[in-house]
């Protein structure tokens, strides 16, 4: 199995422990976030011509798709 080399991981994981449970809770919304933004700038570049309305739907609609599908 070819695992892909993670130079950063012990550090990531350091300084993960030294977050509190506060700022580690903090930071995964700043994440939530920020992944919806993606989200949303690569719709809007897939869907230029839409609406504010219909890319809002279409929005609304391709979230419900992906909302715990990991679950």
């Amino acid at each position: 199995m070819d695992i892909k080399p993670r130079p950063n991981h012990k550090l990531y994981i350091q300084i993960l422990r030294s977050m509190t449970p506060e700022q580690r809770l903090l930071k995964s919304f700043e994440l939530g976030e920020f992944a919806k933004q993606l989200f949303k700038q690569g719709l809007r570049k897939r869907f230029p011509d839409l609406s504010e309305q219909e890319f809002h739907q279409l929005y609304l609609k391709r979230l419900a798709k992906c909302h715990n599908r990991n679950w």
